[in-house]
């Protein structure tokens, strides 16, 4: 299945909005876990589980191997730099934004010194 760069977006940010979906990531950056290791781990349900890892999965962040009955997870490929790439656009717009404020802020400031006003 073809996604496009919309469709990796939304599927991303859906799996990242989750505190146990991130949480599960930064367990996978340690080390490889089963499915059983991460539910034992944070306190779930198996069924529950596997329907964080699916979301996981489904966004390209996990991948999964099944050996008999275990199924090991792992980081996915995703390096996320779509994702990065376009957090970047949105920050550069913010300092962009903040940065023309701090100007009409220095602008006022230098207006009231030469009105004489003093501050309260």
């Amino acid at each position: 299945m073809v996604q496009s760069s919309s469709d990796r977006l939304d599927a991303s940010f859906a799996a990242l909005s989750d505190a146990t979906r991130r949480g599960v990531l930064d367990q996978l950056g340690r080390a490889d876990a089963s499915i059983s290791d991460l539910a034992h781990k944070f306190n779930m349900t198996l069924t529950g589980m596997k329907k964080h890892v699916g979301v996981l999965e489904q966004a390209g962040l996990v991948a999964t191997q099944k050996v008999g009955r275990v199924r090991t997870c792992r980081l996915g490929l995703r390096r996320l730099e779509e994702e990065t790439a376009w957090m970047e656009r949105y920050r550069q717009l913010w300092a962009a934004r903040f940065d023309e404020l701090d100007l009409v802020v220095d602008e006022l400031k230098q207006k009231e010194k030469s009105h004489g006003r003093k501050k309260r």
